[in-house]
Formats: C-alpha cells, structure tokens, sequence
C-alpha cells in the first residue's frame, strides 16, 4: 500500500457531508469553540516530505501552553514507570481488540484476569470484571445494577458530592426510562445522611470518597442502614486512596466502583481512563461486562477463559445486564503493569506521599489573606480554597500561570453552577517535588499580600 492508512477522497467527504445535510467541512466543526481552532489552516501542501510534515506539525504542537500541575478534579499527575508504556506498547498488546475467540488470546485473558485479581484486593471486594470505559460509565452500570437487582427499584439515591461528569452520565442515562435519579443533598462538603429516605421502590445509594471537593466521607452504619430496606450500597473510590484509607469492602459496601486513571494512565489531556467494577458474590451474575476465570485443561495445565459474558451478543437480548460491548483492555493492562511495577508497598508510599504533600501546601495556603482553605473535613491530595473576590482568583491562577505552574481547577468550570465560582480545587500528588511545592507558595505569597 503507498499509505499506512485509506485516506478518504473528495467524493467520500462530500457523500458523508451530504449524509449529515451539512455543505462543508467548516459547517461540521462550527460546534467547537473558536478558542480550540488553529486560527490558519495546516500548512501542509502536496510533494511537501515527511521530515518537512513532522516539523510543520511539531512547531504547532509547541503552541500548547506546558507547566507544572496542580489540576485535579478526577484526573490526576502522578508518577507512572517506565515499564508501563514499555510492555503496553508491545504490537501483541496495541493490536489486541476485544477476544471474541477468547481462549485464543491467553495472554490478553491472564493480563485481564490479574487486572480483576488486583482490583478485588485494592477494594476489599469478591469479584471484578474486565473493566470499564470510565469512572463515569462505572457509576452509571452501578445504578442500573441497583435497579435490576431489586424488584420493583424505580429510583436510586445518589449523593450531590460526587463528581459532576458522573452526575451529568446518570441524568444522561435516566433519560427515556422508568427510572429516576434522585439527589441526596450535601452539607458543608460531604453528603448530609439526615433525612435519607430509602422507600420500598429505592434500588440503593451511590457516593463517592474521596468525593468532589477531595473531602474523605464517613459511612459508619450506612450499609446497614441500606441492608435493612434490601437496597445495595456503592461507593465510587480513587483506587490510589484505597492504600490509606478505608475500602469499600470494609465499609460493607456491595458495590466498588470508580477509575484508575490515577494508576498508571497519564494526563494525556484528559483521557482515555478505565473504570472498575467490583462487588460482592451474590451479584457476580448482575455484573456487566465480562470476566476472566482461571482453570485447567484436561492435561491440568493451567488456562483463562471468559467465564462470564453477560451481554446481548452472548446471551438473550433481554436477559442482558448491559449494553456495554467491550471494556478498556489497554488502559486496564497499563493498570496491571503499574501496579505490578509499585507493589503494594509502592502504592502505599504514593498515597502517603500525595497526602503529605497536600498537608504541606494547604497548611502554607492557609496563612493568606484573601482566601480560605476549606479543611473541616479530612481530605487525601486534593482541598477546596475559596477565594474572597473574583478578581483576586483570576489574578492568582493568571500570575502562577505565568510562572509556569496551573493553581488549580476551577469548580465552576465542572458544575457550571455560580455558586462554585470562587472555589478552586488544588491537587498535589507524590510526583509534586519540595522545589515545586515551595515555588507555588512563593507565587501564591506574592500574589496574595
């Protein structure tokens, strides 16, 4: 083939267009903001060489604003080894889709299998399947578990204080069905249990910790609570939190979700993530997706195999759990690596590391004018500071810009509500070095006075 790729003729763009009832190229993509567009096209005419190509498209790459990150809100800077890119990057692993003659692939099966092994660890759990697309989409396969599991469950309680792209997924979901998303208000933070109302037709509680604003939540007796209407618990979890702080297992949760962008997957401007689903035994049939079992073969030499495929490419469409078609068996095997690579004890040291710094920073923060470190509930790497006026939070995130440091995520640019316009949320991981963490505050000391 002369290209790598089959790339689409005029008559292919202009089929497709006429397809969308659109006229033009520039008509498809006037639903992106005009600050994300290159003000000129690509450069890039016939006979140019691919050297030439390369620097045309590095120069533009070199537009993009770098700096030291303290940006949180569900997607985290931490230290990823080299092994990881290393192994995932190998063609076995890259060109590997999802194994419908399984048994054929045992490599991908075992990397599934031990990512589903270290998953029931972390979380204190039975049972994990093959991974998700995201921690969203985990919430989201956690309510519909919620509702298929209990008769006549048409509602399902979910805390305010998890994160809102979660919260935005489960509206999104509710969307044309029987079912209904309702909210249990947040006080001060965390989520107020006060006048939790858990009806005969409530499937079960969503919540998340470390929640929204990186606060840690307490759920003492909240299993029970649920147990006793025959409604089941799930608890959203950072698994790099899980290290230090207490599982959802140990909570006596019946269902662990969340993401484990923070193990092993990069920034990489936001994406891709995996989520995870674990929960206990009396719901391994319920779980979507798939699961990877160990066994033997007739001459007892070990193999893995999917044991599970509770999806409607398997089995009746309407005995299906889910619609999910796939899991994030890259970005779970990325996981795998890492965690291989850390072992418990590395991950231990990454959590308390990400605690300690977060301490440090919110501690110095603390002592200045103009702003307010919110801290009346613990917290792991990541702390709410409200400012005192808009202008002096502009002029902070500006200035430490300018410094080559982004000061935090703004809450509002995930909830779109006013009322988060002066939050800003500042998360420090281990990969945050003393030099950097001393920078920040001297920045932050300058601006403030």
């Amino acid at each position: 083939m002369i290209y790598p790729y089959i790339p689409h003729t005029d008559e292919d763009r202009a089929h497709m267009l006429e397809a969308l009832g659109l006229s033009s190229i520039d008509q498809l993509f006037e639903v992106v903001g005009e600050d994300l567009l290159l003000e000129d096209s690509v450069p890039i005419a016939h006979r140019r060489t691919e050297d030439e190509v390369q620097r045309m498209i590095d120069s533009i790459a070199q537009r993009n604003i770098r700096g030291i990150p303290f940006l949180g809100g569900g997607c985290y800077d931490h230290i990823v080894p080299a092994t990881v890119k290393a192994l995932s990057s190998l063609p076995s692993f890259v060109t590997a889709y999802t194994p419908y003659q399984a048994e054929m692939s045992q490599g991908l099966l075992q990397a599934i299998f031990e990512f589903q092994s270290m998953i029931c660890e972390i979380t204190s759990m039975d049972i994990a399947n093959a991974s998700l697309y995201d921690g969203s989409h985990a919430i989201v396969e956690a309510a519909l578990l919620m509702v298929n599991a209990k008769r006549g469950a048409k509602k399902v309680l979910v805390s305010e204080t998890i994160h809102p792209f979660a919260l935005k997924a489960l509206k999104t979901w509710v969307l044309g069905t029987e079912y209904e998303i309702v909210l249990v208000e947040e006080k001060d933070g965390i989520t107020d249990f006060s006048n939790l109302a858990i009806g005969d037709d409530v499937g079960g509680l969503i919540v998340q910790s470390p929640n929204r604003y990186g606060f840690v939540e307490d759920y003492t007796g909240m299993a029970e609570l649920l147990h006793e209407r025959k409604a089941l618990f799930a608890i959203s979890s950072d698994p790099l939190s899980l290290a230090i702080q207490k599982t959802p297992g140990q909570w006596g949760a019946d269902i662990a979700i969340g993401d484990t962008q923070s193990l092993g997957l990069s920034l990489a401007f936001g994406g891709p993530s995996c989520g995870y689903m674990a929960v206990k035994q009396p719901l391994l049939r319920r779980i979507p997706g798939r699961l990877v079992g160990i066994t033997a073969d007739a001459e007892g030499r070990r193999g893995f195999t999917l044991t599970l495929q509770a999806r409607e490419q398997h089995i009746k469409r309407e005995r299906a759990t889910s619609n999910i078609c796939s899991n994030q068996a890259l970005a779970a095997l990325m996981t795998t690596i890492h965690l291989s690579s850390l072992g418990w004890n590395g991950m231990v040291e990454a959590a308390r590391q990400s605690y300690a710094k977060a301490h440090y920073l919110a501690h110095h923060l603390g002592h200045l004018p103009g702003l307010d470190v919110l801290n009346a509930h613990p917290f792991w790497c990541e702390f709410p500071i409200v400012f005192h006026d808009a202008k002096r939070m502009r002029k902070f995130l500006q200035e430490l810009r300018n410094e080559g440091i982004f000061a935090g995520v703004r809450l509002s640019a995930l909830t779109r509500k006013s009322a988060d316009e002066l939050v800003l949320l500042v998360a420090v991981t281990e990969k945050r070095s003393r030099e950097e963490l001393e920078m920040y505050i001297a920045a932050a000391q300058r601006v403030m006075k």
